[in-house]
């Protein structure tokens, strides 16, 4: 499941960034994802963390290539069942996958803060993750 660079199993699609750009994007993404937390818009918020850690995915996926899917989301769901990968990361991937982004119209549902530090700190947890794997420090075989 696991492939290295080079080894032209990658898709053409991700080398659009550099790996250390994707770590950045998913920054710039967990910035906003914060940003929507604290103006109370749930939905977006919750998508926005999965993007953060989808794109910081792409930076370790550049470097050690995994069939984790296309989308953003596709990756964070993935990790899930990835048995390669921390006990930490998979559970972080399972609390932020289980979060609950419908919401009925005119129902306002409210989140204590300390539940979606848990989903911030979840998406860290996964962005550390990818940020390790750029930088070779694991995630890549000897």
């Amino acid at each position: 499941m696991l492939r290295e660079v080079g080894s032209g199993a990658g898709p053409e699609w991700l080398t659009r960034l550099s790996p250390e750009a994707w770590i950045r994007q998913g920054l710039a993404e967990l910035s906003r994802a914060e940003q929507l937390l604290a103006a109370h818009d749930r939905r977006a918020a919750v998508l926005s963390l999965r993007r953060a850690a989808g794109m910081a995915l792409n930076g370790a996926l550049c470097v050690s290539w995994r069939e984790w899917g296309r989308t953003y989301v596709e990756h964070v769901r993935a990790l899930e069942e990835d048995q390669d990968l921390p006990d930490a990361v998979r559970s972080a991937a399972k609390l932020l996958n289980r979060v609950e982004v419908v919401q009925e119209p005119q129902v306002v549902r409210l989140t204590p803060p300390s539940e979606s530090a848990r989903w911030v700190d979840a998406a860290k947890t996964i962005m550390a993750h990818a940020y390790a794997v750029v930088h070779g420090s694991t995630g890549r075989r000897p």
